[in-house]
């Protein structure tokens, strides 16, 4: 059997594990355990072995757990509805401007986390409920925390980055540094997307009243405090990574430090606060943790049969495309497969075909890591079974129907499809930061 039918075999009865609901870690996992030993033999244990000693001695992998902790502190203890507070106050005189404001909540939820679950779990118990009590329309404002929470994957510090980095074995500084102009490119889309659709149509995002826009100067300026304490931890934390005073996984224990003195300070840091904190801090850090160790037994196996060269020469000499038509194909694969897989899973299933590939046609791989995520982006809102539309499903109230959730991405989809080309056309949005960041180091 050549090498060839082998990988096809190894990613057909992968995929085909992942459609019968196993969990990603162990499907993955089990796929490249039982091709290592019936290809090497007992030799072949040593593969899954040398990946888990690789992972426990990867030092930058601390700052996951802490980026995590971070994130559900300030989000458990309530920080993270000063910030709500802020916006609602600042941006409700303007048609639409809760919409804006809950954005700006998401970035800042998505710069405390780097993960969406957090950013949809507070906009839709927070945001939401606000945004349709004041008449706002029921499909955009959906649309709006869906497309808000996807910020989390790509505006540091993004844990997908981090699984990207690990995989494709590049430095997760640079990364981050990456998706910050991106990420500040997409929501500053999504603004635009919602000042001209409620400029045009103002019974979508109706202003405040009159009564509510009464705000003393000294409620909105302690709003104002409130709503920065949590910015201030994160510029104060990456400050200090960016001047070099701390490496990257300092950097993350300070940020996680700050959050815990700041819960102290408000005086809501109490037992079920900090209980619920490394709960689910734990849950998540171990789960990708998992998925790290599966995907790294799995490349070690594709890597020793030699699979990646097959289909660089497949695609080159056979097929006779281009680098970029490459690429593309590339994207619109990871699209397809968004439908019903999740970003991790995505990640780690074509990062052993796709990672190598890009680096072989001559492409940055910092800034493929940043194409990747904005289409995870787009694949997390993909109908049929796009990762966002059911944990909207499961937090909406009673009268946005399946239907509204699946109507309201449409617009932020085609809004982060040109982002996509955007950063596909002018590589510099994302690697003018980590070459400025290398030339002054």
């Amino acid at each position: 059997m050549s090498y060839e039918v082998i990988a096809v075999l190894m990613f057909s009865s992968m995929m085909l594990m992942l459609l019968t609901g196993q969990r990603v870690f162990a499907a993955i996992g089990f796929v490249a355990t039982i091709a290592a030993l019936l290809l090497w033999g007992d030799g072949g244990s040593e593969i899954a072995f040398s990946a888990a000693m690789k992972l426990m001695k990867w030092y930058p992998l601390l700052t996951l757990p802490l980026f995590i902790y971070m994130g559900y502190m300030l989000s458990e203890s309530g920080i993270a509805n000063d910030l709500y507070k802020m916006f609602h106050v600042w941006f409700g005189p303007l048609n639409g401007g809760l919409a804006i404001g809950t954005i700006g909540l998401m970035v800042a939820i998505s710069a405390m986390n780097g993960l969406s679950v957090a950013g949809m779990a507070i906009g839709a118990s927070i945001a939401l409920p606000e945004l349709l009590r004041r008449g706002y329309d029921k499909i955009m404002v959906t649309g709006v925390i869906q497309a808000g929470s996807s910020l989390g994957i790509l505006v540091p510090p993004s844990v997908v980055l981090v699984l990207y980095g690990m995989i494709a074995r590049q430095p997760v500084g640079q990364l981050w540094l990456a998706g910050v102009l991106p990420g500040l490119m997409m929501a500053g889309l999504f603004i635009l997307y919602i000042v001209v659709r409620c400029r045009l149509q103002p019974h979508l995002g109706p202003a405040l009243s009159e009564d509510e826009r009464a705000v003393p100067w000294r409620e909105k300026l302690a709003l104002l405090r409130a709503g920065l304490l949590p910015l201030f931890i994160f510029f104060s934390m990456t400050g200090l990574f960016l001047m070099g005073v701390t490496n990257l996984t300092e950097s993350s224990a300070v940020g996680a430090l700050a959050a815990t003195l700041a819960a102290l300070f408000k005086r809501r840091l109490n037992r079920r606060v900090m209980a619920e904190t490394l709960r689910k801090t734990l849950a998540i850090s171990c789960m990708f943790m998992w998925i790290i160790l599966a995907a790294l037994c799995f490349g070690a196996v594709f890597d020793g049969l030699g699979a990646v060269k097959a289909i660089e020469g497949f695609f080159l000499d056979r097929l006779g495309l281009s680098p970029w038509e490459i690429l593309i194909m590339m994207q619109i694969s990871y699209l397809l497969m968004g439908t019903f897989l999740d970003d991790t899973a995505m990640l780690v299933i074509v990062a052993p075909l796709y990672v190598p590939l890009v680096g072989a046609l001559g492409f940055d791989l910092i800034w493929y890591g940043v194409l990747y995520t904005i289409t995870c982006q787009i694949a997390y809102m993909t109908p049929p079974f796009g990762y966002n539309l059911f944990l909207m499903r499961a937090m909406a109230p009673p009268e946005v129907s399946l239907m509204d959730i699946y109507r309201s991405i449409i617009p932020f989809v085609a809004v982060m499809i040109l982002g996509l080309i955007i950063v596909m056309a002018f590589p510099q949005i994302a690697l003018w930061l980590p070459e400025l960041y290398r030339l002054r180091g």
